[in-house]
């Protein structure tokens, strides 16, 4: 048996602080801009940016962080967030990035569990770290990421960023770095049990940043100002601040102003082409621009993942602000995109109705994922867009396991995501449920994203949300949840009726709550689990009348399965 024979080229490892020299390198003046805490806006660039890196890495080994270390942000989207990024990576620790809007105890837990030796925070938070700073006593160092001038008033002694940075040199060079080695260390956002980290490495996340950027995944491109408003804290920001720097984009960052009217007068201001963000987010983009009577003179396409975005703010982007809508799929776990909904040159001759409907799936994975459909009894199930499945994945940049845990959640070699799916002919994925979210009407599935994005369409629906009440003949029927748009009205049996014709008639709600707003996971996301509890005494009037025709029938109160 002969010896395969080895390639004959470099081994260049890929590492985190290679992406950074890149575009320090050939896209030197290409702008940064933020949208401080302090109130103005930041202009500096690439070259910058790697520089001031090199003297936060040489500030935190000055302080005595080592290789595999976790530094910590809570921070909003802004330069120093970048530096942070780089400047820990860089050397070898590793960069915890940490949502500031979960439950102070939450982020005590994460902060601890992830053995953080410094912890990097924006000056609106101060009141938070006093909170966790007595919870946290293994941190080494809370760092304000201000001046001195700007150190705010607290309990706990705290360190300047700008102190700390300023005093180097940043005449470093990035030492050689195991591609292997963990990068970043990002935790789930779950509605129950507490949360688990994912532990990338440089590798895995320099491949994603080349899956991110192709044509038919974000597609960025040096000719791009892209403007994450998906948080920094957020699974990295889908992964943009890597990718924004492999192509040489310009990034334009909001900080902590995300209303309307803050993030549209930013896109003008600064030219921005692209944008990614949360479904939640572009509502109140569009209710401001609805209102203002404005539109885009350079916003041309946006990435709206994090949960299902519904059909209608798709189409109202593309028919009447002129802006691409690039649907996409991903978790924590996955770094996180797996997913994007682009249309092949086939694809894009059929007719126009048929392209928007293959639109508003999460599209085809990117180069790296795979995935398959599987049914209860594990074996996988066809590609026909109609058979329902749990979906898995696999790929460079999903997890094998969780951070600190010994067990692997991987089934033969798959991660379980935990949502349940269709795919179709043309390889389109279809997220129609969390596997616990899902509506099991006697024995059959019934799309919770499906039926709220009907309700979405109707023009006096600000918000909907569908989850499961217990009946007593189907096991669970669907509730319609709604927040009404302001200055309009409806009722529940014209919001019912509006159902007619658009899904199977027994998928129609039973009945519809109007409530002021629906609860949210601190990423946005529609919190089922809180609402499952304040409506768990809730009876639909289809079970009333079960009960009434079939007295021997128990009346069904409450939610029967706790998800």
């Amino acid at each position: 048996m002969t010896t395969p024979l080895a390639g004959q080229m470099m081994d260049v490892p890929l590492t985190v602080p290679s992406l950074l020299a890149h575009a320090a390198r050939h896209f030197g003046s290409t702008e940064i801009v933020s949208r401080r805490i302090e109130g103005d806006l930041h202009r500096y660039t690439y070259r910058d940016c790697e520089k001031r890196a090199k003297q936060l890495a040489q500030a935190l080994i000055a302080l005595g962080v080592e290789p595999g270390e976790r530094v910590a942000t809570l921070a909003w989207n802004g330069y120093r967030h970048l530096e942070a990024y780089y400047g820990t990576t860089g050397f070898g620790a590793v960069c915890h990035t940490i949502n500031p809007r979960l439950f102070p105890d939450q982020i005590a837990y994460i902060i601890n569990h992830a053995d953080d030796a410094y912890v990097l925070f924006d000056t609106t938070f101060a009141p938070l770290v006093d909170v966790l700073a007595p919870q946290c006593p293994k941190v080494r160092g809370w760092i304000a990421l201000a001046d001195e001038a700007h150190l705010p008033v607290m309990q706990t002694p705290v360190l300047s960023y700008e102190t700390l940075v300023t005093a180097q040199d940043g005449n470093y060079e990035w030492p050689p770095i195991d591609e292997r080695q963990a990068s970043y260390l990002c935790y789930t956002s779950g509605t129950t049990g507490n949360p688990k980290g994912a532990l990338y490495s440089h590798r895995s996340t320099v491949l994603h940043a080349f899956g991110a950027a192709l044509p038919d995944a974000m597609s960025l491109s040096a000719r791009d100002c892209v403007l994450p408003v998906v948080p920094m804290f957020h699974v990295n920001a889908w992964g943009i601040p890597h990718s924004a720097p492999l192509t040489g984009a310009k990034l334009v960052f909001p900080g902590k102003d995300l209303d309307g009217k803050s993030l549209y007068e930013l896109m003008e201001s600064e030219r921005v082409t692209y944008s990614a963000g949360v479904p939640t987010v572009w509502l109140g983009l569009l209710n401001y621009l609805r209102e203002a009577k404005g539109r885009f003179s350079s916003l041309n396409r946006t990435v709206i993942g994090g949960s299902a975005c519904p059909p209608a703010m798709l189409r109202t982007f593309e028919d009447d602000y002129g802006v691409q809508v690039i649907h996409a799929w991903g978790m924590t776990e996955m770094s996180p995109l797996g997913t994007l909904s682009k249309l092949t040159w086939e694809q894009s001759q059929r007719p126009l109705e048929e392209q928007r409907k293959l639109l508003e799936k999460q599209g085809h994975v990117l180069y790296g994922v795979d995935m398959k459909i599987v049914g209860e009894d594990g074996r996988e199930l066809p590609w026909d867009g109609v058979a329902f499945g749990d979906l898995h994945v696999r790929g460079p940049w999903v997890i094998d396991r969780y951070f600190r845990k010994d067990d692997s959640p991987l089934v033969d070699g798959w991660f379980p995501t935990g949502d349940v799916a269709t795919i179709d002919r043309d390889s389109f994925l279809h997220i129609t449920d969390r596997s616990k979210d899902v509506i099991k009407s006697g024995g059959e599935w019934i799309s919770s994203i499906d039926i709220e994005n009907v309700a979405i369409a109707h023009p006096a629906v600000a918000e909907a949300a569908c989850i499961a009440c217990a009946h007593p003949k189907w096991t669970e029927r669907p509730l319609l949840v709604v927040v009404k748009r302001p200055g309009f009205d409806v009722t529940r049996d014209e919001l019912i009726a509006f159902y007619e014709g658009k899904v199977a008639k027994w998928w129609i709600p039973d009945d519809v709550a109007f409530v002021d707003e629906l609860p949210h996971t601190a990423t946005g996301k529609l919190q089922k689990l809180k609402l499952r509890d304040i409506f768990r005494d809730h009876v639909l009037p289809s079970a009333l009348e079960e009960e009434k025709d079939c007295p021997l029938t128990p009346l069904a109160r409450g939610n029967p399965v706790s998800r």
